[in-house]
């Protein structure tokens, strides 16, 4: 990626990663690249030893457990980040969950508490997230979350996480009209089908990247680094007049009925 922006100086949070096929891993690759800091997060012990080589790759000054729903985690990065560094310049939130019945199995019948589990973990977290970062966010700073197709289509087997990325979207939507005076940006980001460990979890997800390749040519160059580039545009001051607003990386497909 040529250097049209530089984020040097730039310091921010990225929850989310979990291995080296992470979005949120293609996000921090980027963002390094191009001289900012990074703090990184992981879900729990198991995870830590796949996070921490990443974590060291990305140089993060700040490596962390967060499991949102854990009680004072998320808390404790943002006190951390305070500590350290005093501000924060971005924050990407690329975390989402459904049990395997609910994603698996249809809408009609999910549950209340598995409903419940995956609002909150997808999408109130990033207001929590919000939040705390909002008062470090002292000169603006720019908020990134990654939704879905699924979301605005009925995507086969996609189901429970369909409504709960809608909201994600619509949540993007109000707090980029709450924090606008506060020059905080906030936007989603929508890759297309990338074969994540995210994905894995979708049923019969090899049916999507077919579609989508037999939609798009070269799909199948497009891949985590894609994405990342974007969330480097969407970080850097480039960016400054964007927000409320959802981005697809998917070489189009989104435009196809």
């Amino acid at each position: 990626m040529s250097e049209l922006f530089s984020l040097k100086g730039k310091k921010g949070l990225i929850v989310g990663i979990a291995n080296e096929g992470s979005i949120a891993y293609g996000c921090g690759k980027q963002l390094k690249s191009l001289g900012a800091e990074i703090a990184v997060t992981y879900l729990n012990e198991k995870a830590e030893k796949y996070v921490k080589p990443l974590a060291d790759e990305l140089d993060a000054k700040i490596f962390m457990p967060c499991n949102v729903q854990k009680e004072g985690e998320l808390e404790a990065v943002f006190a951390e980040i305070e500590k350290q560094w005093g501000k924060l310049d971005f924050l990407i939130h690329s975390i989402a969950f459904a049990s395997m019945d609910d994603l698996h199995g249809r809408l009609t019948d999910c549950s209340l508490d598995g409903f419940l589990m995956s609002m909150d973990v997808s999408c109130h977290s990033l207001l929590r997230m919000t939040k705390l970062a909002e008062p470090l966010m002292k000169d603006g700073g720019s908020i990134m979350s990654m939704t879905y197709l699924g979301s605005d289509r009925v995507i086969k087997n996609y189901n429970a996480m369909g409504p709960v990325k809608a909201a994600l979207e619509s949540s993007s939507r109000y707090l980029a009209a709450e924090l606008a005076e506060s020059n905080i940006r906030v936007n989603c980001i929508s890759p297309g089908p990338l074969p994540t460990r995210a994905a894995s979890g979708i049923k019969d997800f090899d049916e999507l990247i077919d579609l989508a390749c037999s939609k798009v040519p070269n799909y199948n160059s497009i891949t985590i680094d894609d994405v990342g580039a974007l969330s480097a545009f969407l970080v850097s001051d480039a960016s400054k007049a964007l927000s409320g607003y959802v981005y697809y990386v998917d070489g189009g497909f989104s435009t196809y009925g």
